[in-house]
């Protein structure tokens, strides 16, 4: 099965001329989408659809391996063109197999990220639904034009804490089949699944003032990020390197399953002068052996909520970084205070509701002892965050 991401783009927007290609946050704005796609590993193509010349002269100048330029019809690059009609055309013009997974990006949502896509993959693949979007969790209460309200009871206003909020698309990315697309000739259809995005993807730039807004963004939730190397790496134990499991000998002695893959992930970090930690609330020799056994640098055991916090800005000021430099995988409650901090911050698929709602947050597709701490190194490192 090949999976293709396609991005159309024209070269007629009125809003904002050239906005495909006008520089935001020092590269062209196409540019984010298409590195996204390039660097997710499930993507086997990246199109982009433009009828511009110039917009293909500079998609050409990334000289991304995947990425390559299919010229548009004029009929389906207008005003009034939808996406699905230019879709169709590609399609038709084209022998993909009708299992084949179809991505389509818009470049007006550059905070889209590799791990997105393909987190959104695999989520697809692993619920047997037909297609899947993308979305941001907003919690405002939303009225119709005649003066109903669409998701709350206005004489039950409930308090912010306990809404559940509503989604909305944030029009980055959605995925379906060949199949699906030329026979519906929509880009979803069936059993549809959402992947969750934080909230301030749901700005689109279609208009100056959004322009404005999404730069903030970008630079603030995107940017910042990348901007500096990791240089220490923690990881909680219980339910992130083991199944959270407790097991027990005859005797009585407390056992602990560790997974040999997230072994190599600490060798991986040490080889390249990464710094390593463990942070634990538990207190056990088990938790000391193993930390032992993977030549960690720090151990903090017994700490809880604020003080898993303070154990890593203790590190963070002995070998002088700051947490923007640090990552952390964690999945309990008691590891929200410092997933919210660090730079980095991933959780088990397995992990509680409230850690997968930290902004930004890294969702695996690994249970905490199956690998989960490995597949976080994986991606920083495929990403070169170190």
């Amino acid at each position: 099965m090949k999976t293709i991401a396609f991005i159309p783009v024209r070269g007629g927007s009125k809003s904002i001329p050239k906005k495909n290609i006008k520089e935001f946050c020092g590269k062209p704005l196409v540019y984010w989408t298409v590195r996204a796609a390039q660097e997710s590993d499930l993507i086997d193509e990246v199109i982009v659809a433009t009828d511009s010349l110039e917009i293909k002269l500079v998609v050409d100048s990334f000289a991304f391996s995947k990425c390559r330029v299919y010229e548009r019809s004029k009929e389906n690059a207008q005003d009034y063109s939808s996406t699905e009609s230019v879709i169709i055309e590609y399609l038709n013009h084209t022998s993909y197999a009708k299992k084949d997974q179809f991505v389509l990006i818009q470049a007006t949502s550059p905070f889209l990220r590799a791990y997105d896509i393909t987190s959104g993959i695999k989520q697809l693949r692993a619920s047997g639904s037909d297609s899947l979007l993308s979305g941001s969790l907003v919690k405002r209460f939303f009225w119709s034009i005649e003066g109903q309200t669409l998701n709350y009871d206005y004489k039950n206003r409930p308090r912010r804490q306990d809404f559940k909020g509503t989604y909305i698309e944030n029009g980055a990315f959605y995925v379906n089949t060949v199949n699906n697309i030329l026979k519906t000739r929509n880009r979803l259809s069936g059993k549809i699944e959402i992947y969750r995005m934080p909230e301030y993807t749901m700005t689109e730039i279609d208009e100056p003032d959004d322009w404005i807004i999404a730069e903030f963004l970008m630079k603030k939730h995107i940017l910042k990020k990348t901007k500096k190397k990791i240089k220490l790496f923690i990881s909680d134990v219980d339910g992130v390197m083991t199944d959270a499991g407790m097991y027990y000998s005859e005797s009585g002695d407390e056992l602990k399953k560790f997974n040999t893959h997230d072994g190599m992930a600490f060798k991986l970090l040490r080889d390249v002068g990464i710094k390593t930690g463990i942070i634990t609330s538990e207190n056990t020799k088990i938790v000391e052996q193993r930390a032992k056994k993977l030549k960690v640098d720090y151990l903090y055991q017994g700490k809880e909520h604020d003080g898993k916090l303070a154990a890593a800005q203790s590190i963070c000021k002995e070998i002088g970084v700051d947490l923007d430099e640090v990552a952390y995988i964690g999945d309990d409650i008691n590891c929200f205070d410092l997933l919210s901090k660090v730079g980095y911050a991933a959780c088990p698929q397995n992990a509680l509701k409230k850690i997968k709602e930290v902004q930004g947050i890294i969702h695996l597709s690994k249970n905490g002892g199956q690998g989960a701490v490995r597949e976080f190194v994986s991606i920083l490192m495929d990403n070169s965050y170190m």
